[in-house]
């Protein structure tokens, strides 16, 4: 028992070991992969169609392309900033790098505009560090770097060339996909040669977006949260605006990105919200979160990891307690319910807190079913194979059913309950059989018992032992009864319509007809297995044991094949009895009132 308890607390450790080390260190690949499936999924049912009227998409689209072919002159692309300028808005990012010179005016006036304007261009940069270096180009926006503890190391860039060396602020538009492939993160800031520079949506909020409001600070690498369905926000094409198409007042006091959703224009990437979307929208989306955070309309955060390991060591608590109490398909119930629990703490924590894993204590719940489940079952099959090689033998079926379903570490230890015994014997058993053979001798014996025994285990009885030509049987054990009193009465009963049948039986073989003597009484006993290593019982033992062997030996002094104590009677609701008075029993100081059933009276 105590190596069962040390490998139930092995098993309890090791989930919790599963679930603080999957929550604080990077475990397998099919780990990570399960943590993000799980947020995927979560964004895709939460990402809002709300409007999103903070910030204007101008979308490079298809059929701009295909009204004015690319590359566009750099005049063109003047011409749409200052367009969205003109029209109230607050600052204008640019996700296209201007690697190569153009038409020189259209260079020069984009130039001034990033120089003197609330404009920010883009540039890249590569952290892939197994090919050569790339380096194009002339970096800007760059400040030094100070404290550079998690923030991502570039390997190369691809910047504007030369002439927009005058513009004040850039944004990096360089990406880190996941393994899979899908954009999760961003780099918010980037290291390169000494200096620190920001990602697109945090240049453009520092650049344009501050006035109201300090810029929320952010980590290294930030998960993007895809709060909005990309529906939510408003995208006006390129061609529209340079037509004079688009509706007055629309850019007013919003952030504008300008880019391109065009296929031939390569800017596409997985998302959670689409195996193929526009790296615009990634920058539009990172940008909203910003502006959320700044204007203190983000989900206020949660310590997740924190709540996922105490919801863990919740399950296994809870677990530790079924576990020996409820059956295995119970137990396996139990811990998909805490599994779907815990997906709806997921949907709470997921926008609130960007690093714990979804995933572990749904490992833990699988951990759990795949061993604790097993191996208590394995305990529980061990133990019924014990009990019913034991208890089979002298206790009701029903009894045994519920002792396997009970939680009590040694049904069969010695403890004091409130039991009812009933003692029943042959009256004139030697007279019966002195003339018969063995044979027969044994037949009649074996036939008179079996109309003991058998009412004694139909009325959930515990078989004792067998006096030869009689039994003792006991109530109230090894499982506490309250109707342990009734119970005995209803098996007296029972008793004697079989002794009674069988009688019959007798006379009509021209046999002598039979007789048992019951006594029965009910108090406190010590019940338990009794023994030896080499031999044991289930017995009882108490002084309403011994008073029940008395009241069957004084039966044959009454014409009543059932005697009942005061302390049956006492117990006892269903059954009414016929006082017959009082009776001093031999080795009592006192006399005791006895009873019988009234229906044998």
């Amino acid at each position: 028992m105590r190596d069962t308890g040390i490998l139930r607390g092995l098993i309890a450790l090791v989930a919790l070991a599963i679930g603080g080390w999957l929550q604080w260190h990077d475990g397998p690949a099919f780990t990570a992969a399960a943590n993000e499936w799980l947020r995927d999924k979560t964004i895709q049912l939460q990402a809002t169609s709300a409007p999103e009227r903070r910030v204007l998409v101008v979308d490079i689209d298809e059929s701009s392309v295909a009204q004015l072919p690319w590359p566009w002159p750099r005049a063109r692309i003047a011409d749409l900033v200052e367009l969205v300028l003109a029209d109230g808005a607050r600052g204008v990012a640019l996700d296209i790098l201007l690697e190569k010179p153009a038409d020189t005016s259209g260079d020069l006036r984009l130039a001034m505009l990033a120089s003197h304007g609330p404009v920010v261009l883009a540039q890249m940069f590569d952290y892939l560090h197994d090919a050569a270096p790339l380096a194009s180009g002339r970096l800007i926006g760059g400040r030094p770097a100070r404290a550079t503890a998690g923030i991502p190391s570039a390997h190369g860039y691809l910047a504007n060339h030369a002439t927009f060396a005058v513009a004040r602020h850039a944004g990096n538009i360089g990406v880190l996909p996941d393994a899979d492939g899908t954009l999760r993160r961003l780099p918010m800031r980037t290291t390169y040669q000494g200096q620190v520079y920001p990602t697109l949506s945090l240049a453009l909020l520092e650049c344009c977006g501050a006035a109201t409001a300090a810029v929320p600070p952010v980590r290294p690498v930030e998960r993007i949260p895809y709060s909005r369905a990309w529906s939510a926000y408003d995208v006006v094409k390129a061609r529209d605006v340079l037509a004079g198409r688009m509706p007055p007042g629309m850019a007013r006091g919003r952030l504008v990105l300008i880019g391109s959703s065009s296929l031939s224009l390569g800017d596409r990437i997985s998302t959670p919200l689409g195996a193929s979307s526009a790296g615009l929208l990634v920058h539009a989306s990172m940008l909203t979160s910003l502006l959320d955070r700044q204007q203190g309309l983000a989900p206020a955060p949660l310590p997740g990891r924190a709540i996922a390991f105490a919801f863990t060591l919740a399950v296994v608590l809870l677990t530790g307690y079924t576990l020996p109490r409820m059956a295995a398909a119970a137990n396996a119930l139990l811990l998909g319910a805490s599994a779907f629990v815990w997906l709806g703490v997921v949907w709470l924590l997921a926008p609130r807190d960007p690093v714990f894993a979804p995933a572990a204590p749904l490992f833990c719940c699988l951990y759990l079913l795949a061993v604790a489940v097993p191996f208590q079952w394995e305990l529980a099959q061990r133990r019924s194979r014990q009990l019913l090689g034991t208890l089979r033998q002298y206790v009701a079926g029903a009894v045994v059913d519920e002792l396997l379903r009970s939680d009590l570490q040694d049904p069969l230890a010695p403890r004091r309950l409130e039991v009812t015994t009933l003692v029943a014997d042959m009256e004139g058993y030697t007279g019966q059989v002195e003339s018969l053979s063995l044979e027969d001798a044994s037949r009649l014996t074996t036939e008179f018992l079996d109309c003991l025994t058998r009412p004694v285990l139909e009325h959930r009885g515990t078989l004792d032992k067998y006096t030869g030509d009689g039994l003792v049987a006991f109530w109230g054990a090894p499982l506490p009864d309250d109707d342990h009193a009734d119970l005995a009465l209803d098996a007296a009963a029972s008793i004697l319509r079989e002794v009674a049948r069988f009688s019959a039986l007798r006379v009509a073989n021209g046999k002598p007809a039979l007789r048992v003597r019951i006594g029965i009484e009910s108090g406190t006993a010590m019940a338990g297995d009794y023994g030896t290593a080499a031999r044991s019982i289930y017995t009882a033992v108490g002084d309403s044991v011994n008073t029940a062997a008395r009241l069957e030996q004084a039966a044959r002094d009454y014409p009543h094949d059932v005697i009942i104590g005061e302390g049956t009677a006492s117990r006892a609701h269903r059954h009414r009895l016929l006082p017959l008075g009082e009776r001093q029993l031999r080795g009592k100081e006192r006399s005791l009132r006895i009873y019988t059933l009234e229906r044998n009276a």
